[in-house]
């Protein structure tokens, strides 16, 4: 697990210092941003016959 540098700066770790992590229900569905969705969306639109073309390959 990597715990991001502003975080063990903020609990002024060290290496072996031992942490607790809250436990948190979490939505695993992936979920892309909006921008990305109207990509995809976009791309879909214009290349679905080729996309579907791949399929199984």
């Amino acid at each position: 697990m990597t715990i991001p540098l502003e975080e063990v700066e903020a609990l002024q770790a060290e290496e072996g210092t031992v942490l607790a992590i809250p436990v948190q229900r979490a939505d695993a569905a992936p979920q892309l941003s909006e921008e990305l969705r109207q990509a995809f969306e976009e791309s879909w639109e214009r290349n679905q016959d080729g996309y579907r073309s791949l399929k199984g390959r």
